[in-house]
C-alpha cells in the first residue's frame, strides 16, 4: 500500500498508478533497488508517502511484464544481493504519458475546487 500521511498521522492510499508513476520517475535517475526506490520516494516526499514493500514489489513486477523496467541481479552498498531495476525506452514513453495524463486530472480537480465565481 502506498499512503499518505496527514497531520494527524491518518493515512490515505493515493490514486491508481501513482505507484508506478513514481517508480518510473525515480528510476530515470538511474538504477536502484527496490529499498532504495521506497527511500528516494519517502525522502523526496519530506516523509508524507510510505511505500510498503508488499505494495512495491508486486508493482515492480507489473513494470516488468510490462516491459518498462529491467532488472538484474547486483549487491547493495552493504554488499547484499539485490535486483536492481533500470527503466526502459518503453518505459520512458509510459511515463510521459502518465505524467499528462496526471497533469490533465490534477486541472479538473483544480477547477472543480476553485471558488465558485459570484
Amino acid at each position: 500500500m502506498v499512503t499518505m500521511s496527514t497531520i494527524k498521522n491518518q493515512r490515505r492510499d493515493l490514486f491508481p498508478g501513482a505507484l508506478e508513476m513514481m517508480v518510473l520517475h525515480t528510476l530515470r535517475s538511474g538504477p536502484l533497488h527496490g529499498y532504495a526506490i521506497a527511500r528516494h520516494i519517502r525522502q523526496f516526499s519530506d516523509d508524507l508517502l510510505q511505500v510498503e514493500e508488499g505494495t512495491l514489489y508486486p508493482a515492480l513486477q507489473r513494470l516488468l511484464r510490462e516491459g518498462w523496467v529491467d532488472a538484474e541481479w547486483g549487491l547493495s552498498s552493504r554488499n547484499r544481493k539485490v535486483r536492481i531495476y533500470r527503466i526502459t525506452a518503453a518505459g520512458r514513453k509510459q511515463l510521459q504519458h502518465e505524467v499528462s495524463s496526471f497533469e490533465r486530472m490534477l486541472t479538473g480537480i483544480r477547477r472543480v475546487m476553485r471558488p465558485a465565481e459570484s
